[in-house]
Formats: structure tokens, sequence, C-alpha cells
């Protein structure tokens, strides 16, 4: 899982912004947003423009240079902070089990990596600056004897030695490749941009038309508060559409309300990707009432497995029958901080969060 991770010079974040996925506090309720000692499932607030969607696309960079997952183009345009044309730089570690990766990189205005770091265990596998082709390589000789040590042209080194060195699956290496190969970033938007998980979502729209999954997602909608009765259809061009019914039933995608067809992504996301690493969902209730909201975060608690980051102005949410106060995350320009971090005050489960967040007890 993801340990922590720092990133610097990435858009509106031109000082370092921390997550630190390790810094749980003793609480004994809401346990199941806990996995193995490390946050697993949180929610960030924050004021409009200071980087909740920005902080999904810095901690998803990785998924760029390391696997051949989608990573929707225009979602990185504008690369570096304004103040700091220099590089943008990031940092990940992470734990499977016994074994810490710490992966290090930084990046120029093109995306191109410009220097590149890996240790594993407090060892260092390799270090290469890519503007002098120069690095240390003591422990990547190690690892893979008969590699050669020719990166020029490279686009990552690290890709390079996993595609060429043969590593068993209990390898941390391969822990974490397959770890970033199944990182998924999406918004709950009908134009369905999202990074990672997949090279494709050519069956976004044809899913559905499985007998049992129209009636999971009608079923899913009506639990949601929504009484739309749901058909397929194959028109006279010989394709097949989801409709809603009706005296005379009406194409869905062209007459569902955003809400709806915000249900309709998160349910094919939540469907086609259960074992997925890490699921970063921004603004992820922007169409949702707030009990809806509740029940989604609910649903989402129980993918045990899974590290969850949603981004939310929903104060509804802040409370800790849902969550607890290390999970919930207030961003501003200069950090991102827990609620548990953000007061001085201790906070107990019988604590109304969203009062105290309303009356400003976290803005210090």
């Amino acid at each position: 899982m993801l340990k922590r991770f720092e990133v610097e010079g990435f858009r509106n974040f031109e000082k370092k912004i921390i997550i630190d996925f390790s810094d749980v506090h003793d609480y004994k309720f809401n346990t199941e947003c806990i996995t193995n000692d490390i946050l697993s499932k949180m929610i960030v607030y924050g004021k409009n423009s200071v980087g909740k969607s920005n902080l999904g696309l810095a901690i998803f960079d990785i998924v760029a240079h390391l696997t051949d997952r989608n990573v929707t183009p225009d979602l990185y345009d504008y690369y570096l902070n304004a103040n700091n044309q220099d590089s943008a730089k990031f940092r990940y570690v992470f734990q499977f089990q016994n074994d810490v990766i710490d992966y290090k990189y930084s990046k120029d205005q093109k995306r191109s990596l410009i220097y590149e770091e890996i240790s594993i265990n407090d060892k260092l596998l390799f270090s290469y600056d890519y503007s002098t082709m120069k690095g240390e390589y003591e422990g990547l000789k190690a690892l893979n004897p008969s590699l050669i040590l020719d990166f020029e042209n490279l686009e990552s080194v690290l890709r390079y030695i996993i595609n060429n060195t043969k590593l068993e699956d209990s390898h941390p290496l391969r822990k974490m490749i397959k770890y970033v190969s199944s990182m998924l970033w999406f918004r709950n938007l009908d134009e369905n941009r999202y990074i990672g998980y997949k090279s494709n979502t050519k069956d976004f729209f044809d899913f559905i038309f499985e007998r049992d999954t129209l009636k999971e997602f009608q079923a899913f909608l009506n639990e949601s508060g929504i009484d739309d009765e749901l058909s397929v259809k194959v028109d006279t061009d010989g394709v097949k559409r989801l409709y809603l019914n009706s005296k005379v039933p009406i194409p869905f995608w062209k007459t569902a309300s955003s809400g709806t067809k915000a249900l309709y992504t998160f349910f094919y996301w939540y469907k086609t990707a259960k074992d997925v690493s890490m699921m970063f969902i921004d603004e992820f209730d922007a169409y949702y009432h707030y009990e809806l909201s509740e029940s989604i975060v609910k649903l989402l608690e129980k993918m045990t497995d899974t590290q969850i980051i949603l981004t939310s102005h929903n104060t509804n949410l802040l409370s800790n029958r849902i969550m607890r106060p290390d999970c919930y995350f207030i961003l501003t320009k200069d950090k991102l901080t827990s609620l548990v971090n953000a007061t001085d005050r201790e906070l107990r489960e019988g604590h109304n969060l969203e009062k105290l967040y309303m009356s400003g007890e976290f803005n210090g």
C-alpha cells in the first residue's frame, strides 16, 4: 500500500504537500478505514482552487511513465507551478508486508523525467540524472548483473529495469508495479475521463447490457432514491441502447439527470475495478443528495483492500459515524492536514466534527 506521498512544484503546489498514510491514531471506531496500520479511506476538503483535483493528478503522475494504462492527455496541461518552473518533484513510499520502497523522481514542463531514484529497505537500488546521464548503480548490479547499463533515451530507468529483469511475484518491485498498474482516478461525470487501471473503456456503455448487470444497476438506482425503470432496446440501426421506461421509452444518455449519469459512472467502476489498489474519486458526490453520499462512502468502505481518497465539499460527511478524525483532511495552498492534527483539542467519538469544522476549529 502507499505509505507516504510528497509533491512539490506541480501545478498549484509551490510548496511541498505531504500525505502520511501511516499517521494512524488510536481510535477504536470505524476501524474498516484502516488496513495494516495504514489509512485506507479518507476524504479531502478544501476551498475552491486550493488543489483538490490537482492532488489526485499528482498522486497518479506515476502511472504515466511506469505503465501502459490510460492517462487522459489534457488533464496534465500546465504541468509546473507558475512560481516554480524548475521541476515537479514526487516521492512515493510503498509498504508491502515488511518491505518498504522509497521512489523519488522529478519531471520538467514536458513531463519528462530529469531525475529518478529508488531504494528498497533503505538500500539504494539506483539513482540517475537524465541531464548528465550519470548515476549510482551498485544495487542494480546486484539485482541483475547482466543488465546493460545504457540508459540514454530511456523514458524511465525503473521501467526498463522491471521490463528486463526476471522478478518473482513476491519481489517488492513486482508488488509496486502491480499496485501502480491497478490505481484508478476518475470523476463522476458522464465524460468518463480517467487515469490508470485500464488501457481503454470500450465497454463503458455496453457492460450494462448483461441481464444481471442491468438488474443490479436498476436496484442500485432504486436504493439511491431514483425510481426510474430501465430497459435495453435494439434500435432500428441495430445498436443496443439503454432506455428509461415510460409510455414512450426515452434514451438514457440523452435524458437522464447529471446525478443519474454520475451514478452510472460510479457503478461502472465499482463493478469493473473491484481489485483496484487505489481509487481516487474527484468531487465524488457533486450531484448527490447528502444521504446518497453517505451510502456511497459506506459502500466504498467495504473495499477493504483498496486505498480510497475522495474529495468533497459536503460537510454532512464530517461525522464519526461515517469515518474518524484521522481520515478527514483539509487541504490549503500550503499543506494537507488531518482533522486530528489541525487542532489542539483531543477529538473523541462523541464530538460533532461538522460543527467544529464550520466554527473554524481546524483553521489554525
